[in-house]
């Protein structure tokens, strides 16, 4: 990855496998990925594997804005690790790290793009992943 990584976590009180599932299944990411209430993901799919692609439609819910979020899987370790390259070719990881039988912490780290603040992008994928971890949570 570049210099210009941004790093976020959070800590969720769940198990393991349960993150990884509700993480990385369509059925739960289109009820969990937006960074605010006036956003949702009205679609998404996700081959899980190595050469795989993911795709997730990041919508305003009055309809003004859209786009897919997408990529391709570079490395998955199952329960531990995902490494993705995005199409416009930065880089991410996510890990995934067992703390007791039901909590996990969750890291991620990508790099920046060039178009908004790397405040505003970190507080992004933070809220995103904020609410996944609410719910993952009370799921």
């Amino acid at each position: 990855m570049k210099d210009n990584k941004i790093h976020i976590s959070n800590t969720i009180e769940a198990p393991l496998e349960k993150v990884w599932l509700l993480y990385n299944s369509p059925e739960h990411i289109v009820l969990w990925n937006q960074a605010s209430p006036d956003w949702h993901c009205p679609f998404s799919e996700n081959d899980l594997k190595k050469g795989g692609r993911f795709k997730h439609t990041m919508a305003a819910k009055d309809g003004t804005f859209s786009f897919d979020f997408s990529g391709t899987y570079d490395t998955v370790i199952l329960h531990e690790k995902i490494a993705y390259s995005l199409d416009d070719g930065r880089k991410a990881v996510v890990e995934f790290v067992a703390e007791t039988l039901n909590r996990t912490l969750m890291k991620i780290a990508f790099e920046a793009e060039k178009q908004n603040p790397e405040t505003m992008q970190q507080q992004g994928w933070q809220a995103i992943l904020d609410s996944f971890k609410s719910y993952t949570e009370n799921h």
